[in-house]
């Protein structure tokens, strides 16, 4: 039995996060009633006119950049001919002949090393609508909402040989982009969607097979299946002789398998031609230069300060760079109490199992981002104890409370006065009698008997350093 190798290559789709359409001034933003931000040019009515968006062409730029490709100086938009329900125009505006971005490549890690992806263009387009089906009538409606949202297409070179590395590179991707800031890159609102093309051949040969599209499946972990899937259906049909059709899938989730849609168009079939109604781009060295000067810091330098400047395990900074929320949170507790590796233990221990018991994405967190850092500052100072300073965060994590307003409305604050705590201790003292002789004796245990009963009878709120002093001195008053 001959051994297979998949090879793949990803056209993943990004919508930018711009206010506005590439085209059109309707909002970009998601969840909107259907149909409700649609207006002449996006639906495609006839005499309208687009205008671009010029923030698009910034984020390709920087995307483009940050990516280690090639920006091409003129570039101009080209329609994409096709009949399909969702699309109003009958076509699609695209960049097929001169695409603003060519010949990049992101550097990926796997279990086996490292491996450099090429990318062969990135283009900008827009987005079409959406078909909405119900299952009770039967019917299939149309949302144009969708319609003109400025998308990112980034296109891989054929360089992927598994499934892991294909998560690596999205991940990698979603990453970039969100630290650039030009997609929120959420799978689940189809802001980031990725059509995988495999193929298979036999180890050790060069020639591509026939390839199969499996089009904008919705999570990472899908995807991983998908890909799994596909190859072992593609390896059963070729070793029984069979033939590979070039043809666009779908992944079926819950029934963990790919089935045909229709065949896969080819680039002739789409007819295109340049955009009579919009002018070519031309980016000047001066426009360029300014992108440069003004890029983000990204998460792989982000995460080696971390490791080298701040002190934090390599563990750490990979988590916390891994979200650029987590990030925020991160970059302004430090600012707020100091000391990066409290603040990186508070978010890995603590607030990462908030996010986990409400089954909550780290860019969901809804609370002031001064937050967490305020909390810390009260339990450093004394203010409160950690075991409270847990308390106000869950209530900061729920509720979005302020924390200072928190401790003294539920009366949080650490007792550290020796008046109000040397009486309490002074009583207990004197009605466990066996305890105090056992200490006396040189039984260690009975002083943290003594310690516990005190922080139990002050309600947990008193200064524990100050509890165990007074009742070592008060036990020791008794020699």
């Amino acid at each position: 039995m001959a051994e297979f190798e998949m090879v793949i290559g990803l056209e993943v789709h990004c919508e930018l996060s711009t206010a506005s359409k590439i085209f059109c001034g309707c909002s970009t933003k998601f969840g909107g009633e259907p149909n409700t931000h649609v207006c002449e040019v996006c639906s495609g009515m006839p005499g309208t006119l687009p205008t671009l968006n010029e923030k698009v062409v910034e984020f390709a730029v920087k995307t483009g950049t940050a990516l280690n490709c090639e920006i091409t100086r003129k570039n101009k938009f080209d329609r994409k001919n096709y009949f399909y329900p969702d699309l109003p125009k009958a076509y699609q505006i695209s960049q097929l002949y001169f695409p603003i971005c060519r010949n990049g490549k992101v550097e990926i890690n796997t279990s086996k090393g490292t491996k450099y992806i090429g990318i062969h263009e990135i283009h900008m387009e827009e987005d079409a609508g959406k078909l909405v089906h119900d299952p009770f009538s039967g019917k299939t409606m149309v949302d144009f909402n969708r319609c003109g949202v400025p998308l990112l297409e980034i296109v891989s070179e054929p360089d992927f040989r598994s499934a892991e590395e294909v998560i690596a590179y999205l991940e990698k991707l979603r990453d970039t982009l969100q630290y650039l800031g030009v997609s929120d890159c959420k799978m689940q609102e189809g802001s980031m969607r990725a059509d995988v093309n495999l193929s298979v051949r036999p180890v050790g040969t060069t020639e591509f097979g026939t390839r199969t599209e499996m089009k904008n499946i919705a999570s990472l972990k899908a995807i991983g299946r998908a890909i799994e899937y596909e190859f072992e259906r593609q390896c059963d049909v070729v070793e029984a002789g069979g033939k590979i059709s070039q043809e666009t899938r779908r992944w079926d989730d819950e029934r963990e398998m790919t089935y045909t849609m229709r065949s896969k168009e080819d680039a002739q079939d789409y007819k295109y031609f340049p955009d009579p109604d919009l002018m070519p781009i031309e980016i000047s060295e001066e426009y360029l230069e300014n992108i440069r000067a003004n890029m983000p810091e990204l998460a792989d330098a982000k995460r080696e300060r971390y490791i080298n400047e701040l002190g934090l395990p390599e563990y750490d900074a990979g988590i916390i760079t891994g979200s650029t929320s987590l990030v925020k949170v991160f970059e302004k507790t430090v600012e707020i109490c100091g000391n990066a590796r409290e603040a990186s233990n508070w978010i890995l221990t603590d607030l990462l199992k908030l996010c986990n018991d409400a089954h909550i994405a780290h860019d969901e967190m809804n609370f002031r981002v001064e937050s967490l850092g305020e909390i810390i500052k009260m339990v450093t100072d004394g203010k409160i104890n950690r075991k409270s300073g847990k308390k106000v965060l869950a209530a900061v994590f729920e509720e979005d409370v302020n924390p200072a307003e928190y401790v003294e409305k539920n009366s949080l604050a650490q007792v550290s006065d020796l008046g109000a705590i040397e009486p309490v201790i002074k009583e207990i003292i004197a009605n466990n009698e066996k305890a105090v002789s056992e200490y006396l004796g040189g039984n260690e245990k009975s002083l943290q008997f003594f310690i516990g009963q005190s922080m139990r009878q002050l309600k947990g709120k008193a200064d524990p350093q100050a509890v165990r002093e007074t009742v070592i001195k008060l036990l020791n008053e008794l020699r």
